[in-house]
């Protein structure tokens, strides 16, 4: 079975991050996908996350470096994750969480 770790790209503490919230398998990584991902790391993981690591998590997926990704996708992924957090404001007005 792959480890997390074993993606190009990612390492010991970027598979930490991904266990600590929640996300134990490359399979669930593929199923999440990177920015679902990111924001499960970012509500539950120990620690903030860069926006490198949104891009080392894609990278991963798609066999990339992630200074490639962040260069070719950098404004996309930024506006993905500004549309989960309007969205989650909306939800949270509402008095309901926003469950990914």
């Amino acid at each position: 079975m792959q480890r997390l770790r074993d993606l190009p790209g990612l390492g010991p503490k970027s598979e930490q991050m991904l266990m600590d919230a929640g996300i134990e398998s490359v399979a669930r990584l593929r199923e999440l996908g990177a920015v679902i991902a990111y924001i499960h790391i970012r509500r539950h993981g120990q620690v903030k996350p860069s926006l490198n690591l949104l891009y080392a998590l894609v990278g991963a997926l798609e066999g990339e470096h992630w200074l490639t990704i962040a260069k070719q996708q950098k404004a996309d992924l930024i506006m993905q994750l500004e549309g989960f957090d309007q969205l989650e404001k909306l939800f949270a007005a509402e008095g309901e969480p926003l469950n990914l």
